[in-house]
């Protein structure tokens, strides 16, 4: 990584913690920002840089400083029920930087920053609805009740606003160069 990289990464790291500041209490998932700055990743970093600025705010996140909603940390944040979510923002990150990557003169620059994000989204609802159905022993149908469904329509966006925001900064980025 160069030092254009790492910054780019450190600023993003900021733009999580914040996002995730901005939460609401709904049942054991909360509503946050996190799914609107996530989105912004595949527009304007590369996938390493993505998952590394992610990496970095889950770091920081499980070593105790307060970036998770609700002002959370510590390492009950990433093993309890909505934990799944958090590493699965991780794993969703280097699909959506895959994809991105792979779509990229295919798609419009927004339609694949789009697909990439509702990919990483996917991910992070999967891992996600599995771990809280293993700490809380939900069967399925609850888990996704309680942490999917009431989610999806706001999600989606966030996504679209995300992409959108992402793709004008990049945008704005690559004509200033």
């Amino acid at each position: 990584m160069n030092v254009r990289q790492i910054a780019r990464a450190g600023v993003f790291v900021a733009l999580l913690t914040v996002a995730s500041w901005v939460s609401i209490p709904l049942g054991p998932v909360p509503f946050t920002l996190q799914t609107m700055a996530l989105a912004l990743l595949p527009a304007v970093l590369d996938g390493a840089t993505a998952c590394a600025a992610v990496g970095v705010y889950l770091l920081l996140g499980t070593l105790g400083l307060p970036v998770f909603a609700g002002f959370g940390s510590g390492i009950a944040s990433i093993v309890g029920p909505t934990g799944g979510f958090l590493w699965g923002f991780l794993l969703g990150t280097a699909v959506a930087g895959a994809l991105a990557k792979a779509l990229a003169g295919k798609v419009s620059r927004f339609a694949g920053v789009l697909i990439a994000d509702v990919a990483m989204l996917l991910v992070a609802y999967a891992c996600g609805t599995v771990q809280l159905m293993i700490v809380a022993q939900l069967d399925v149908a609850p888990a996704l009740t309680l942490a999917v469904i009431p989610f999806i329509v706001p999600d989606a966006i966030k996504l679209a606003v995300g992409a959108r925001i992402g793709c004008v900064v990049e945008k704005s980025r690559a004509m200033a160069a």
